[in-house]
């Protein structure tokens, strides 16, 4: 796990700057769905992210351990989780849900990839109010802009860009450009920790120098022996993260790079498992409707019966209300008239006495 934290900083960053990159080049679209053909004008920034895609899906060659830097860490963790499950079965069901979420990680990694960089310009359209599937369209927050600025495909108040980046305030023709070298030299960089991190680390985090490098940082027990073993899986357990990973890209490959109708053509479809897909398995509503509603249904019920009802009722403002209450009674006593002291004073003086004369008597 620290060794995959340790890889995955490198590629992932490097995704996340090279998605900025396209954005900035972009003109700062954001939706891959107006994007496509851009390897002729941001050549640096699709030679990055192809690093960081293949280094993601830990594409790699197991038999002589061949690979960027995700082959190594992602495949040790895999490969754990097979050993380990010699000794507890949970082990073998992790592993297969390791396998499955490779092939998922490479679909959707070369999916990007493909509908980003490769295919028709979808953009050309796009800068002049179409959408990618041919309706004309606004962004949401271009409802009010000119006709000049939704063709340009800036937001109301952005000035559209030269070739060079620098800003247009005329209204110039749409076209995408690469980033300037204060991105890019970032990105090569950490293209070179997700080529080489992985093999040139692998020894010393998980391999026969991990006492060495660690030096009890990480406790291992002594009858654990799953490193020792990480190696000696079985032909298919070592080779089946690869072909997952191989066959999300194939997969990818077919719908976005070689027939990217089909792909459309399930999305206009609208069928259940692609709004199953598309809203993100439902994730975000099943959260909502249990921990987000729920929780606020507990605070409520604690808010309103425990708080106001115990807490307050019992406490501050039950001493408060019964503090009232009393005085409102008392001050039914205090009218303010001499003849009503004097009487209340007579029926002391007589009491009194009358208490006196019952003792005196005994």
């Amino acid at each position: 796990a620290m060794f995959h934290l340790f890889t995955h900083a490198f590629f992932k960053a490097l995704l996340f700057l090279g998605a900025g990159s396209v954005i900035h080049g972009m003109h700062h679209e954001q939706d891959m769905r107006r994007m496509g053909h851009l390897t002729k004008y941001l050549p640096v920034t699709f030679g990055v992210m192809i690093v960081g895609t293949i280094a993601i899906t830990g594409l790699g060659i197991p038999g002589i351990d061949l690979g960027f830097a995700g082959f190594y860490s992602k495949d040790a963790i895999i490969n754990a989780a097979f050993v380990s499950g010699h000794d507890q079965g949970f082990g073998y069901f992790a592993y297969i849900v390791g396998v499955l979420v490779a092939g998922l990680t490479s679909f959707y990694s070369w999916r990007l990839a493909f509908m980003t960089f490769s295919g028709t310009a979808k953009w050309e359209h796009a800068s002049h109010g179409d959408s990618p599937h041919g309706a004309v369209v606004a962004h949401p927050d271009q409802s009010h802009a000119s006709a000049a600025q939704i063709e340009t495909h800036s937001e109301p108040d952005t000035n559209p860009r030269t070739d060079d980046g620098h800003a247009d305030h005329g209204h110039g023709a749409f076209k995408p450009h690469e980033s300037p070298w204060v991105m890019l030299v970032p990105l090569l960089a950490l293209s070179v920790g997700a080529i080489f991190s992985g093999g040139l680390f692998d020894r010393m985090f998980i391999g026969e120098g991990r006492d060495a490098f660690w030096r009890g940082a990480i406790f291992t027990s002594a009858h654990n022996t799953t490193l020792a073993h990480i190696d000696a899986l079985p032909v298919w357990a070592a080779q089946a993260p690869l072909v997952l990973s191989v066959i999300g890209l194939l997969v990818a490959a077919y719908y976005y790079l070689l027939h990217p109708a089909y792909a459309k053509a399930i999305a206009d479809n609208d069928g259940l498992l692609y709004r199953f897909v598309y809203n993100k398995w439902y994730v975000d509503e099943i959260y909502q409707a249990t921990f987000v509603k729920g929780a606020r249904a507990l605070g409520d019920v604690l808010w309103h019966t425990g708080d106001q009802k115990i807490i307050d009722g019992g406490g501050p403002n039950g001493v408060a209300w019964l503090s009232a209450r009393a005085g409102r009674g008392l001050a039914v006593l205090q009218s303010g008239y001499l003849y009503h002291y004097a009487f209340v004073m007579l029926l002391g003086v007589a009491g009194l006495l009358t208490y006196a004369l019952m003792a005196w008597k005994h």
